[in-house]
């Protein structure tokens, strides 16, 4: 983006929005369910064989799972954001008075007085009636507008990432307290993925962290009682 001085200004992080909410999503997911059914798997278990069976059958599982999901989901928002497209373009084909009317307003409620508004209204609906609309009476824009692959594509994408990260540890650490070697990893993977979140989108990297390692451990915790209180014996 570049201003009228020639600089150029960083983009505001709102517009990062879609693709770091599902690439978050799917990592933290990735890390944490496959580390909670490593872990519960391992107290339950001596053997490496089940708790890497186990983890591989959940990353693939899941990382299926999350894209599909994500696809589905966003693509709901994209038939209901071409649902009010189409209503709006026939309301201002129908009664462009009454909507040009509806702007005014808007633009009135933001703070214009009623003349200004008027103004503003009238040449924006000149240059664009339907983007005007969409903009500021939908509250839809090309930042927010719903992106089915995209999403389905991060979503997937880090999952696996953040998947593969505690199947690398029931690989190649010891068996012996092997359920605290993946809380322990995932609870780091977990604080690294929340403050570069936090980074990327401009938050508090304290708050994510501290989020991040409360609810990681609640998960795995719950998980790993599961397998002690079952006590399944998978030789």
């Amino acid at each position: 983006m570049e201003n009228n001085s020639g600089d150029y200004l960083a983009p505001h992080y709102i517009q990062r929005s879609n693709w770091l909410r599902a690439a978050v999503l799917g990592a933290n997911d990735g890390i944490l369910s496959t580390a909670s059914l490593a872990i519960g798997i391992a107290a339950a278990s001596d053997l490496r064989a089940p708790i890497v069976l186990a983890t591989v059958a959940g990353l693939v599982a899941g990382a299926l799972s999350m894209a599909a999901g994500e696809y589905v989901s966003v693509s709901s928002q994209t038939d209901v954001e071409e649902a009010d497209t189409q209503r709006e373009k026939q309301e201002l084909a129908e009664m462009p008075t009454l909507e040009l009317t509806r702007l005014a307003e808007i633009y009135e409620k933001r703070g214009l007085n009623k003349d200004t508004a008027l103004i503003v209204a009238k040449e924006l609906t000149a240059h664009d009636a339907l983007g005007a609309h969409m903009r500021d009476e939908l509250g839809l824009n090309e930042i927010s507008q719903a992106k089915p692959i995209q999403a389905a594509f991060a979503s997937g994408a880090s999952f696996t990432i953040g998947g593969i990260l505690p199947l690398l540890v029931t690989l190649f650490l010891p068996m012996q307290h092997m359920e605290y070697y993946l809380y322990g990893f995932a609870i780091i993977f977990l604080i690294i993925l929340g403050a570069l979140a936090a980074k990327t989108g401009g938050s508090s990297i304290t708050k994510a962290i501290m989020r991040i390692t409360f609810w990681g451990t609640v998960a795995m915790g719950l998980t790993a009682l599961v397998g002690y209180l079952f006590g399944v014996s998978l030789a």
